[in-house]
């Protein structure tokens, strides 16, 4: 079943396309990786998809319904949601706070509710916090909620923005450079939580640097070259293909 369906999308900014006619599918229940030289465009398409930049031209359906142009939040509430290249935590709330504010994208309490804190907004509330304790535990975050974001070490704020991701519900994770940053040991544990989070049904959508890792991970990859897409298959096809050899280490090499 194709989750994500992305056709011919393109963006410009002013005379600079920086997408150019990009189409993809992302399917359930599989991790996609999509890599590219500094430059290619993987963000922006990101970017595109998630409702941060509006599209030129093209469409974005994400399980049925079109996305292109809509709203970040709208999207988030219809199962895609994302983590960023660079963190974007609240460095003053604690580790379980974070992971609540994720989670309140479910919630149905009415500002009137919240502010004469009712009942039903109370055990609403209370399941939140309950729902976020789980998810830091399901990270590996289990003994670090009561702890300040900033405080947290480098990976471990990593995996509190995936659990404040989580916290959303979503069907479909677009993870920005999830290990960038992080030695070798970091980066094989981190691929280990990637598969264990597509066992669970999740589907994954990963832009990487580590192109080693895309390899030894991912379902199908995807290769964007100056805002084209030049290669789509599983990553044994793509390592041979002549265009991306050539993207990576010049003309020469392919």
């Amino acid at each position: 079943m194709e989750l994500l369906e992305v056709e011919r999308v393109g963006k410009r900014f002013g005379g600079l396309a920086a997408l150019d006619e990009v189409s993809l599918s992302v399917r359930q229940g599989e991790i996609y990786g999509l890599i590219g030289p500094n430059g290619a465009g993987k963000t922006t398409l990101f970017n595109c998809m998630t409702g941060l930049y509006s599209v030129s031209c093209g469409e974005i359906r994400f399980n049925g319904n079109a996305i292109h142009n809509r709203k970040p939040h709208e999207i988030v509430r219809l199962g895609f949601a994302r983590t960023f290249q660079n963190i974007r935590l609240f460095p003053n709330m604690t580790a379980l706070e974070n992971v609540m504010v994720g989670r309140h994208v479910r919630s149905r309490a009415t500002v009137l509710g919240a502010m004469l804190r009712g009942r039903r907004t109370r055990a609403e509330e209370a399941a939140i916090r309950e729902r976020a304790q789980a998810l830091l535990h399901f990270v590996g975050l289990g003994r670090k909620g009561r702890a300040l974001a900033s405080h947290l070490a480098y990976g471990e704020q990593r995996r509190l923005e995936i659990a404040r991701a989580l916290a959303t519900e979503p069907r479909l994770l677009a993870l920005d450079e999830p290990v960038a940053g992080m030695n070798p040991t970091e980066r094989r544990q981190m691929a280990d939580f990637f598969r264990k989070l597509r066992d669970t049904g999740l589907s994954l959508l990963l832009i990487e640097h580590d192109v080693k890792l895309v390899m030894g991970l991912c379902d199908r990859v995807a290769v964007l070259d100056y805002g084209r897409k030049i290669a789509e298959g599983t990553p044994e096809a793509v390592q041979r293909d002549p265009a991306v050899i050539a993207a990576y280490l010049g003309t020469g090499a392919a």
